[in-house]
């Protein structure tokens, strides 16, 4: 039986999440989390707790059964809410900044 952790709203570019997200699909738990827990990217911590918590969700879901044979299923990564923000460019003009966030789904089940 699976289960699911969610992520809303964390403000890092979507293509900065799903570079780790590539690194840690189809992997076992146990390996995605101490890959994650020594990355350098700043956007590893978060995403490590919700591994985390998708496994915790898994054991409550499953009366805490065996934790080792879990492996991260599916995992992506989608845009959310951009914040739009002026900067001062050459002339007068003005360009836009984007500062994006995204959602991150976690999935992890049973290797079978």
């Amino acid at each position: 039986m699976e289960a699911v952790a969610k992520l809303k709203n964390y403000p890092t570019s979507p293509r900065k999440m799903r570079l780790l997200a590539d690194v840690i699909r189809g992997m076992k738990v146990e390996k995605a989390v101490a890959i994650l827990e020594h990355h350098p990217q700043h956007s590893a911590t978060p995403l490590r707790k919700l591994v985390l918590s998708a496994v915790s969700n898994w054991k409550q879901k499953n009366d805490g059964g065996n934790v080792e044979s879990l492996v991260v299923k599916t995992i992506f990564v989608d845009g959310a809410r951009s914040i739009k923000r002026m900067l001062p460019a050459p002339q007068g003009r003005a360009y836009r900044m984007r500062k994006r966030s995204n959602h991150v789904t976690v999935i992890v089940d049973t290797n079978n």
